[in-house]
């Protein structure tokens, strides 16, 4: 026979199934407490023992929880005993104060009518994310704030502790997760960039943004585009408002290789340093310039090619072929195998050929191990 603990699990699990009637004002109560069939061929003292603790968990002795019917069984036995038959909550009230979530539902439905009221299409929202408005209970007026600022700023582009808004410094970057997926549902598509996962990137928010480092090959280029240093590091957003458009651009993957690039007329260095490479795509005008990638000769410097042409499609690749790989044959170590051979699909018919080379045979030609007069032979070849 259920006992008042299995009746307090039971209905523990209709708590959600509650708050959703709760936001469609929904009737929910009385509420059944299925509990079977009542066992009544097993031992008398142990049927009257469980009848008893039930009527002593129940309202009539504790004034709220539940209440339940009893049924005249004539047990085979016993003769004729009083058994349970239906159980159930009556109202909200003794509900609530029996699954001791009296003080969360009083704060939940003060939250549903603030948000509301703020926010009316966030109603939807909120049908579908009971347990987010329950987990985020004391925060709802903060995070409204947000969602107000966002709705009004589309593109804040500031720094998180830079927004105009009236709560604690930390408080956005404590509630990232539920502030996502709020202002994902609120904002329109052209507030969003939804390829970015990080919140600052995906809501327009500056944030502590990697430096690019440029070096000027060409000194007549300070003059050109008002440039003070030949060799400065800025940050992405600073480096996206030079515009340098129809510009040439050699990226190198080793930094001492872009320190040691040679005068080249009319050309930047970039330092690209490996993967990170993938920040420039967000510099527009860089589609517009001469962009040329020289990077190890290794299963990973096709895949960073591979990549950058698919910012830049019109980039050309310098010293990363055969040619250069037998030359300094010598400085071949063994490289990383890499599983992505079916994404490359950015490489010329003879750079594909080379990547496989590298992958099968597992080795790596480091860019910084090549003979500096035939860097600069080669480098002056492009002009």
């Amino acid at each position: 026979m259920i006992n008042p603990a299995g009746i307090r699990k039971k209905a523990e699990r209709l708590y959600y199934e509650y708050l959703t009637a709760l936001l469609k004002s929904e009737l929910f109560f009385p509420i059944e407490i299925p509990f079977g069939k009542p066992n009544h061929t097993g031992d008398y003292v142990i049927i009257k023992n469980e009848v008893e603790e039930l009527i002593n968990g129940s309202k009539d002795k504790l004034g709220y929880g539940y209440k339940f019917e009893l049924e005249r069984f004539n047990t085979r036995k016993y003769g004729l005993q009083s058994l349970p038959s239906r159980i159930y909550f009556e109202n909200e009230i003794d509900y609530l104060k029996y699954i001791k979530k009296e003080k969360e539902v009083s704060e939940f439905k003060i939250a549903i009518s603030q948000i509301r009221e703020s926010i009316p299409s966030l109603n939807d929202w909120i049908n579908k994310n009971t347990s987010k408005v329950i987990d985020n209970i004391g925060k709802w007026n903060d995070i409204l704030k947000v969602c107000e600022y966002f709705q009004k700023i589309n593109k804040p582009n500031l720094y998180i502790r830079e927004l105009p808004i009236e709560i604690h410094t930390k408080f956005i970057e404590e509630n990232k997760g539920t502030l996502k997926q709020l202002l994902d549902f609120l904002l329109p598509n052209e507030a969003i960039r939804k390829d970015e996962s990080e919140f600052e990137k995906r809501f327009y928010l500056r944030y502590d943004e990697p430096l690019i480092r440029v070096r000027a090959l060409d000194q007549s280029l300070l003059a050109k585009y008002n440039l003070s240093f030949s060799d400065f590091s800025v940050p992405i957003i600073i480096f996206n408002d030079l515009k340098i458009e129809n510009g040439r651009f050699i990226i190198t993957e080793n930094k001492m290789n872009f320190l040691t690039l040679p005068y080249l007329k009319d050309t930047f260095g970039l330092f690209g340093g490996g993967f990170r490479i993938e920040i420039l795509k967000q510099i527009d005008w860089l589609k517009k310039s001469n962009i040329i990638y020289w990077g190890d000769i290794d299963a990973q410097g096709f895949q960073i090619l591979s990549q950058i042409r698919s910012y830049f499609p019109c980039t050309k690749s310098v010293m990363m072929d055969f040619k250069t790989l037998n030359l300094f044959q010598q400085f071949i170590v063994s490289g990383t195998p890499t599983n992505a051979a079916i994404n490359l699909q950015n490489l010329t018919t003879e750079e594909k050929e080379l990547f496989d080379f590298l992958n099968e045979t597992n080795c790596r030609l480091e860019q910084e191990k090549f003979d500096q007069n035939y860097v600069i032979e080669n480098l002056m070849e492009l002009i």
